[in-house]
């Protein structure tokens, strides 16, 4: 009985770590979108986005409305975004996406993941052009027709379009993201997620001895507190 108190315990200390990294992210992404462009959601197209993503990680609306008024104080810090781009063992690329109010700070622990994991940092650019930009949109199945969507929304830069459980995700190419955001909203379509993420052009198969090993690399790099994304070629 007490073994599985445990394992219980452990997995629900899991979750809520898992979430509480998430609402973090949510609210450096939060800062970011009003510094950008104003605390105002109406105004500022990428705070709606960011807001959206909240409420699609059920973040309390207490909390995204405190994290937007601490990102309208002047003593709120100024995050810097930065790439970071390496290998992990084996030749899995691995790109990492960074919001930090002290870069030397995070190179400094990105680094260490790296090398701690048996991987290695690279130099900008050496693993960038193995991913492509994309814009990654999700939002209820219910009552949509994917076949007239398609033809809705190709001429905003549809790229792929599928439904997987209940849900119906999109891929737009990067350079649509804000005009698919819109078409979506003009035809009511109410978007759980949306963000721009990275898809690798081929992907490496390894074993699964070797895929715990790089998913080491991947989990460590993760829990880091500046670490937004991170993205990976591993099949």
């Amino acid at each position: 009985m007490g073994r599985v108190f445990e394992k219980r315990k452990h997995k629900m200390f899991a979750r809520y770590a898992k979430m509480a990294k998430a609402f973090t992210r949510i609210g450096k992404e939060i800062a970011i979108a009003v510094k950008a462009g104003g605390p105002d959601p109406n105004y500022n197209p990428k705070l709606r986005q960011v807001i959206q993503n909240a409420k699609g990680l059920n973040m309390p609306k207490d909390r995204v409305e405190a994290a937007i008024k601490r990102a309208t104080s002047k003593d709120m810090k100024d995050y810097e975004e930065i790439t970071y781009e390496g290998y992990a063992p084996f030749g899995v690329a691995i790109l990492v996406e960074t919001a930090t109010d002290n870069s030397t700070r995070t190179v400094a622990n990105i680094r260490m993941h790296f090398n701690r994991e048996e991987g290695s940092l690279g130099t900008s650019g050496s693993v960038a052009f193995m991913f492509d930009r994309k814009g990654l949109f999700k939002f209820s199945a219910e009552g949509k027709d994917l076949e007239s969507l398609e033809l809705e929304l190709i001429d905003f830069g549809l790229q792929e379009i599928w439904e997987e459980d209940g849900f119906v995700y999109l891929y737009s190419g990067y350079e649509d993201f804000g005009g698919m955001t819109k078409a979506l909203e003009d035809r009511g379509i109410e978007i759980v997620s949306s963000e721009l993420t990275r898809v690798p052009l081929n992907t490496v198969e390894l074993t699964e001895e070797q895929e715990q090993k790089v998913m080491a690399l991947i989990d460590r790099l993760e829990d880091d507190e500046d670490v937004q994304s991170v993205y990976h070629n591993m099949k």
